[in-house]
């Protein structure tokens, strides 16, 4: 598959993961009576990606997070040439998606601004529970990890075909009901830039200025998963006849889902 097509399917991707999940949390979770709440957040998050996987992760391998493409790449699985432009095109989907929920919610009656957050990352006060630096950073390694994980292993050869995208989108869900409370949830820098940016442009720097740890604590979780799973399952030498995603020239059969 081009390059040109497997980055426009990461932006498409990327801009539907921020824009359901952030979107659903912006808009919905605190609506009075009838708000989703922090499950429904969680579950419009996990839905983003099980449907992104399933509708373009053949194209492109679904990754729609900087983390995960790192994370596949220590895990030997791809290939480092293309991991700039990946997480190019996932920062440019989720600013994009951010874009389009701050053109929505600032034609709300009533808009005064992005003082209630706008869905960003944060920790300490910006926490949803207060949650610290310290706290926040464990969480995201954490979580970030057992995501790469469940992704390394869903879509490993020996895995059953066809039902990844599934495990990924309800381990995603399940990260997101332990941490929205924490951190609002990242385990993907793409996710945590888009909104943090317009926070920064439309109200305060707070977000952007926390930015560095929803970058560096899931890359840390996703090369640490990736090393791991490699010897966990024996695929530390994948060998001349391994694909990896982005290849453009593989067998049927190496054609499942992949993250």
């Amino acid at each position: 598959m081009p390059l040109s097509k497997r980055l426009s399917a990461e932006f498409l991707g990327t801009l539907w993961l921020v824009l359901g999940g952030c979107g659903s949390a912006v808009f919905a979770a605190g609506v009075p009576s009838v708000g989703i709440g922090y499950a429904g957040v969680a579950l419009a998050f996990g839905l983003t990606v099980l449907t992104g996987i399933y509708a373009l992760g053949h194209i492109s391998g679904g990754h729609f997070n900087p983390a995960v493409s790192i994370g596949l790449w220590a895990g030997k699985r791809f290939p480092a040439a293309d991991l700039l432009p990946y997480i190019i095109a996932q920062l440019l989907g989720a600013i994009a998606a951010s874009g389009i929920l701050y053109l929505i919610f600032s034609n709300k009656a009533g808009f005064v601004g992005l003082g209630g957050g706008f869905a960003a990352n944060g920790f300490d006060i910006h926490s949803p529970g207060n949650y610290s630096v310290v706290a926040a950073f464990i969480a995201e390694v954490v979580l970030t990890f057992f995501f790469l994980v469940v992704i390394l292993g869903a879509t490993h050869k020996k895995a059953p075909a066809g039902f990844a995208g599934i495990a990924i989108g309800l381990c995603l869900t399940l990260i997101h009901l332990i941490s929205i409370p924490i951190t609002n949830t990242s385990v993907n820098p793409a996710r945590s830039t888009g909104p943090a940016i317009f926070v920064w442009i439309y109200s305060d720097p707070w977000a952007v200025k926390q930015l560095w740890l929803f970058w560096l604590a899931p890359i840390l979780g996703a090369l640490l998963a990736g090393f791991l799973f490699g010897w966990l399952s024996g695929d530390e030498d994948p060998g001349p006849g391994k694909q990896v995603v982005g290849d453009s020239d593989k067998s049927d059969e190496d054609s499942v889902l992949e993250v």
